[in-house]
């Protein structure tokens, strides 16, 4: 590898850059799994240019190669930091939230995501998972929007939506039980997506239909 390497340097010694040299020496160190000289070679290249987006994933990367994912997290924020629109550092930084199963964390990821993008119906719909996982009254009710958006998003399609609904209204009504004024709309928004669910199923997935049914029985409000 660093014979092609140091042939690259020497075949195209005009159309490559002095970056784009250093970042495949690099890349060489990593390949290696000299980890420590790599990071160095980055830190020296970073100190040139501070923008350059490709050391700085490769940076995070690195980290994530060698399963430090506290550094991984740690290089992202600082990513971001100076990158903030770039959508994709933000969703990977909510899958290695979600994979550490710190949700709050990853709803923030999820928020910015929602405030670049607002029509991603993905961004809506996972977002409304983490909500419901977090749980608590403001997060169902919160969820049960952001559900219901990624229904409206989808033209009415979207089956993990629809299930969504009918699990947010049954616990905000388990957790609102004796409240007077509480989401009087939930039985009949749980009774449309039911609806809704039982027809899908009956055309793509009869042979399930009896279990969605019965898990739908006993989400009833």
């Amino acid at each position: 590898m660093s014979r092609c390497c140091k042939g690259l340097h020497k075949g195209f010694a005009q159309e490559i850059s002095g970056e784009q040299k250093g970042r495949l020496d690099c890349m060489l160190l990593e390949a290696k799994g000299s980890w420590a000289e790599a990071e160095k070679a980055y830190s020296s290249l970073l100190e040139d240019n501070p923008l350059d987006q490709v050391i700085h994933k490769r940076r995070v990367a690195m980290a994530k190669a060698q399963g430090n994912i506290s550094v991984a997290i740690e290089w992202l924020n600082k990513y971001l930091e100076i990158f903030m629109a770039d959508h994709d550092a933000w969703r990977e930084l909510a899958d290695i939230y979600l994979s550490l199963q710190m949700y709050k964390q990853a709803a923030f990821c999820y928020e910015e995501l929602l405030l670049s993008h607002p029509t991603v119906p993905l961004y809506h719909l996972t977002y409304a998972d983490v909500l419901y996982t977090l749980g608590g009254l403001e997060n169902l009710q919160t969820a049960k929007k952001y559900y219901a958006s990624t229904i409206d998003l989808t033209g009415g399609k979207n089956t993990r939506a629809l299930l969504g609904i009918c699990l947010c209204t049954s616990a905000i009504a388990r957790l609102s039980k004796g409240r007077s004024k509480e989401d009087k709309e939930s039985p009949e928004l749980q009774s449309l997506a039911a609806k809704v669910l039982e027809k899908e199923y009956k055309q793509r997935a009869a042979d399930k239909l009896g279990l969605l049914t019965s898990a739908l029985r006993s989400l009833k409000i």
